[in-house]
């Protein structure tokens, strides 16, 4: 990928993340199927498509907006059908007494200009531990597969669609992360200011936007240090905080983030968001210009690219190999090769975060074996 087709890349990313306009001309010689390939790649064909449409300087040829148009056709299509599949299984839930918030996914999505246009994955459910367990008497018998129960966390697939059950959100990088977590949770809960999204004839509720915030910052985290993650999921964050700007609490997201012990990521990720992706600087809490958190922000630019390029590689290879011991020995050299280049974006918790994560591996496996 060439930077000059990285750049129209974002010049239309950011065009469909804020709705304004874009200009190609000055990109010469680029191949909209490079881009289209991009935008498959980290989960925003739709944003991309949209930014297609806000282009003024030149006349974007049919052929090239084809692909584009189809895949966002497609999304469309298919949220429209998940969000009444959505609709039914809350009114069974609730007419079986249990109480359920949607994280991630569609919630997300009605923080975007146009919901339909965003990639849908599974049906996320938070629930406290009695409706957690309620929840799964109510929906396994649904099921058409259900994986292994994982802590509080189940996932099946319902029809076409599969749905997940979280009786916390834990991330398993610190348990310093994990108490705040839980202790957000518990307001969520208790305190009962829970959002609303009107879906159909189905009102579902959401987390607080103080809470959300919470939920969608330290779950992409959670993808950049164990797995790897997508843009989409940086605009998901950057969407909530834009809809929400004016009645997110700031001095409780910076108590909050403290206690975590991640305002460098934070700080880091804001840069990367005003930078990269446009987002207007007053509405990223805890923005900093500072050239450190700039240089950071480059630094992680880098890095989507690189994992949107070698993430599906990744699982490809991975795959071929059937040795049980082969996959984990080349997994964890992964690993370690990942976590080196994470000390270079946050010294401190990539070590504390690589060796919490090293342990519960082999508290899992021996936990396997015997």
């Amino acid at each position: 990928m060439s930077r000059m087709h990285w750049q129209a890349f974002i010049e239309l990313l950011q065009a469909g993340l804020w709705e304004k306009e874009a200009r190609l001309l000055r990109f010469k010689d680029i191949d909209l199927k490079e881009i289209y390939k991009l935008a498959h790649e980290q989960s925003v064909v739709g944003l991309v498509a949209a930014g297609l449409e806000h282009v003024v300087d030149v006349k974007v040829a049919k052929a090239d907006a084809m692909p584009f148009v189809s895949s966002a056709l497609r999304l469309e299509h298919r949220n429209k059908a998940m969000n009444p599949f959505i609709g039914d299984i809350v009114d069974k839930m609730r007419e079986a007494g249990i109480y359920m918030l949607i994280v991630k996914g569609q919630g997300i999505a009605q923080c975007y200009e146009r919901p339909l246009w965003r990639e849908c994955g599974d049906v996320d459910f938070l629930l406290c531990d009695d409706n957690y367990k309620k929840a799964k008497d109510l929906l396994i018998p649904m099921a058409g597969f259900v994986e292994q129960e994982s802590g509080k966390h189940l996932g099946m697939s319902i029809g076409p669609w599969m749905v997940e059950l979280h009786g916390n959100l834990h991330c398993k990088l610190s348990n310093r992360m994990d108490r705040l977590i839980d202790d957000v949770q518990e307001v969520e809960f208790n305190v009962g200011k829970a959002r609303s999204w009107q879906n159909g004839d189905t009102q579902v509720l959401l987390p607080s936007a103080d809470n959300d915030v919470i939920f969608v910052f330290t779950h992409f985290l959670k993808h950049f240090y164990k797995v790897g993650f997508r843009i989409r999921q940086i605009c998901d964050w950057c969407r909530l905080l834009w809809t929400y700007r004016d009645v997110i609490d700031r001095g409780l997201l910076e108590s909050r983030i403290r206690k975590m012990g991640l305002m460098s990521e934070w700080k880091a990720f804001g840069a990367y968001a005003v930078e990269y992706l446009g987002m207007p600087a007053e509405a990223m809490p805890l923005y900093s210009a500072d050239k450190r958190w700039k240089r950071k922000a480059k630094r992680i630019c880098h890095y989507v690219l690189k994992m949107g390029t070698t993430g599906r590689n990744r699982k490809k290879n991975s795959a071929r190999s059937k040795v049980f011991l082969v996959r984990k020995v080349v997994s964890f050299g992964r690993r370690v090769k990942d976590f080196i280049n994470y000390a270079m974006f946050f010294p401190k918790n990539a070590v504390r975060f690589f060796l919490t994560i090293v342990l519960n591996g082999i508290r899992f496996a021996a936990k396997g074996i015997g």
